[in-house]
């Protein structure tokens, strides 16, 4: 399974502020440190943020913190959010039935399957497990 780049920054949202509880960091210094586009992590820090794993607030001093605490967070269902519009393949998609194969398919089944073990799996972890610390280090619980 590949990831999108949006969930990738997510997830590195998230590790990074569990590892500053106490620090709001804005868009602009993730996005610097990550070396990524501004404008793209604003729109993954929007979606996180309107999931509930993030409080926002703009202005001096504003910026991005973890509306719960690490050990609430479970990485599947991180996972599962930030994927959510992002079908693993073209029938699993809102009226994505163009496959011939389709009416007569035993594959959709089992990647329905491995889809729902892949998150469970991520379920047993937490981002407690994955915090990133400000000074390089990983470290895990």
């Amino acid at each position: 399974m590949r990831l999108t780049t949006f969930t990738d920054y997510g997830l590195r949202v998230l590790m990074r502020l569990a590892g500053a509880p106490d620090r709001a960091l804005s868009t602009a210094d993730l996005a610097a440190e990550f070396q990524v586009s501004r404008n793209h992590l604003a729109k993954v820090i929007s979606a996180l943020a309107g999931a509930g794993y993030l409080e926002t607030r703009r202005g001096g001093g504003g910026g991005a913190m973890l509306a719960r605490a690490p050990a609430e967070i479970r990485l599947g269902d991180v996972l599962a959010c930030l994927e959510a519009d992002q079908a693993i393949v073209e029938c699993f998609s809102p009226g994505g039935a163009a496959c011939t194969l389709t009416p007569h398919c035993r594959l959709k089944g089992r990647l329905a399957q491995a889809e729902v073990a892949f998150i469970a799996d991520l379920n047993r972890s937490t981002l407690a497990d994955c915090v990133y610390r400000p000074e390089g280090a990983w470290s895990a619980p």
